[in-house]
């Protein structure tokens, strides 16, 4: 990893970018699930999303822009753990509010004995 810092700081700014875009997805709601609500009932927040992502990969794959950011084209394998460890961030969030729905019903049902 120190043998090529450009790499492991491209791979690190594109998880933090991949990540804030899940994270964003996944609060929609603080209680129901972002496949309850499905991704395009926010159209701008998806326009959104879709941009970002767009420019982050113009960021990572424009060699002018890899000059200007200090960046370096990801390989297939290291696009996909950014990608796999942003799904991180939005499974945690979803199964922390299926948590969060799972008590509230189960108090509901205590509370009707």
């Amino acid at each position: 990893w120190r043998a090529d810092a450009a790499q492991w700081r491209t791979m690190v700014f594109t998880t933090l970018a991949f990540s804030q875009m899940a994270h964003v997805l996944a609060i929609r709601s603080s209680r129901d699930s972002l496949f309850s609500i499905g991704v395009l009932s926010n159209r701008w927040l998806a326009a959104a999303v879709a941009g970002t992502t767009m420019l982050q990969l113009v960021v990572i794959y424009v060699p002018m822009f890899n000059r200007v950011f200090g960046t370096l084209p990801l390989s297939t394998g290291d696009l996909a753990v950014t990608v796999v460890l942003a799904g991180v961030v939005f499974a945690v969030v979803e199964i922390e509010k299926s948590l969060k729905r799972r008590g509230t019903a189960n108090s509901i049902k205590v509370r009707d004995v």
